[in-house]
């Protein structure tokens, strides 16, 4: 897909939205980088901001304060070297999975020409001979492989994750969370991820940031130095859960 993803510069960001006139802060004074081709995970409690620091590195919303930069410019509008995932799949349900992957190219004008991208993202996320498929006819993990087909057809520098294994069984969300890692090694990408689950952000990521309450401030940039594939029960996996976890005040939960 891409021979390697762009780094990402954040650069003392707040943000806050107007609720009935009144300002409700959600990122407060953020900073940190990125390396490109990296997988980092933004850990923290539900509601915290990382969804609407995710918003910001995709170009869908414009920070109060601060700046944002991808590949050394700054993030403006979307793009689509900035694919951002989220956790429904939001697939059309009267197009079949060849055509919801097709959208990007559809929509770009490229798609007679470079449709066999479309086959290629198929079968990058384990989907082929599903193409004829429709939504209905899907689990809902295949529906959300579908949702990252739609995404790598684009050829993206950077893929955004917004919780999207969040409604998924918990078996489901396991195989899932192999596959992701699959899909970022494959394609050489930029991967960020927005999590509230410590497991899931310490078996997928290289480096999980850990916000506080909102409004989000970074509490901690833990490096998770072990190889993959991981296994569950490396007990230098649950050292860095003991460790998530009191960063979130969470202590008495291990």
């Amino acid at each position: 897909m891409v021979d390697h993803g762009r780094d990402i510069a954040i650069e003392a960001v707040s943000h806050r939205f107007d609720l009935e006139g009144a300002p409700l802060p959600v990122l407060d004074d953020v900073s940190f980088d990125i390396e490109p081709g990296s997988f980092v995970a933004l850990l923290g409690p539900s509601g915290c901001g990382k969804s609407t620091l995710l918003r910001l590195i995709a170009g869908l919303d414009h920070p109060a304060q601060g700046r944002i930069a991808v590949g050394g410019d700054t993030v403006g509008d979307p793009d689509p070297s900035r694919i951002l995932v989220f956790q429904d799949p939001t697939l059309f349900p009267w197009r079949d999975v060849r055509a919801n992957v097709a959208l990007g190219l559809q929509a770009q004008g490229t798609l007679k020409t470079e449709g066999h991208r479309v086959d290629d993202a198929i079968r990058l996320v384990g989907l082929s001979g599903f193409d004829k498929a429709y939504p209905h006819q899907l689990s809902g993990g295949m529906a959300q492989r579908v949702a990252l087909a739609r995404a790598l057809v684009n050829r993206p520098d950077v893929l955004l994750l917004d919780e999207p294994l969040g409604k998924l069984d918990s078996l489901t969300r396991m195989t899932m969370q192999a596959e992701l890692v699959r899909l970022w090694q494959d394609s050489g990408l930029t991967a960020v991820l927005v999590t509230h689950d410590v497991e899931e952000a310490l078996f997928l990521a290289q480096r999980v940031i850990v916000f506080g309450p909102r409004p989000a401030r970074v509490v901690a940039d833990l490096a998770v130095d072990l190889p993959y594939p991981r296994h569950r029960g490396d007990p230098r996996l649950a050292a860095l859960r003991h460790q998530a976890l009191g960063h979130l005040g969470l202590e008495a939960s291990w």
